[in-house]
């Protein structure tokens, strides 16, 4: 595919995915207010910010390519887990995921001055239980930080993943076929 797009991201994993798209690119951030909005549902609450993201980069003035916003969610319980607060919630979070199925949802959205389309792609990944060694030691590494639900499968968290159904790249933070999928869609139009 030789089209160009923006990526309104500053997330360096998903820099790296739309590279193995083979997508010419440019990088910039925006500053999106990602508050969950009250009995929002985990899908509504994705696909909101992906577009939200992808429409503040048209308000900055990046209109002559597709600009693409995404935002990935990690659920269990149908409730949204974001990037850990602190150790004390990141703790929390592991435990719930400890011996579980959770889902994580990516959504992805492409916009432009006249037309936005957006796709939300779901994950299931199981977890093995876990120690408070495993989970304070993870926390230790630094990884946990910046990443929705506190864990990167494709980094030293991958290790508590025994299952996952769906696709690999939307719980790193880009479906792959989706995305490209999407933009061809998106051209059409």
């Amino acid at each position: 595919m030789s089209t160009s797009v923006y990526l309104a991201s500053a997330s360096p994993r998903r820099k790296e995915l739309l590279n193995q798209l083979g997508i010419e690119f440019s990088q910039f951030s925006v500053d999106a207010d990602e508050s969950q909005l009250p009995n929002e549902q985990p899908h509504n609450y994705v696909e909101r910010l992906a577009r939200l993201k992808a429409s503040l980069g048209v308000e900055l003035g990046y209109t002559d390519r597709p600009v693409l916003g995404s935002d990935t969610v990690v659920v269990i319980d149908n409730e949204s887990l974001c990037k850990p607060r602190d150790e004390a919630d990141f703790t929390q979070t592991l435990k719930r995921l400890s011996g579980n199925t959770h889902q994580v949802l990516t959504a992805i959205a492409f916009a432009s001055k006249d037309k936005i389309l957006s796709c939300v792609v779901s994950t299931d990944v199981t977890f093995k239980t876990l120690t408070d060694e495993e989970i304070k030691a993870y926390w230790l590494s630094g990884e946990p930080q910046d990443k929705a639900g506190g864990y990167g499968i494709q980094g030293l968290g991958g290790r508590f993943v025994t299952h996952i159904s769906g696709s690999y790249f939307c719980v790193v933070g880009l479906p792959l076929y989706e995305t490209e999928q999407l933009l061809q869609a998106f051209l059409r139009r």
